[in-house]
């Protein structure tokens, strides 16, 4: 049994269409990738994250980094531990 291509039934004026078709989505997607990149490059961090949580104050609890670390308060812990053996 022979498998027929799908296009068997077209003109070459229309695969040459086609071809073209083919080729200007292959141009236009890499045109769209730069410009995508370019958009990306441009972002402004702060602004993007607003958009997407809605506006904080960094500067303010509860978003405002804590003053220590947990590692601060690991210490501590081990520093009590090391003092009752």
């Amino acid at each position: 049994m022979s498998e027929t291509s799908a296009l068997a039934d077209w003109t070459p004026e229309q695969v040459a269409q086609g071809k073209r078709w083919v080729q200007a989505w292959a141009e236009a997607g890499a045109i769209m990738e730069q410009l995508r990149r370019d958009e990306l490059r441009q972002l402004d961090t702060h602004k993007t994250i607003a958009l997407l949580c809605g506006p904080a104050d960094y500067h303010q609890p509860p978003f405002a980094p804590k003053p220590t670390s947990g590692l601060v308060e690991q210490q501590r812990w081990f520093a009590k531990v090391a003092a009752r053996t």
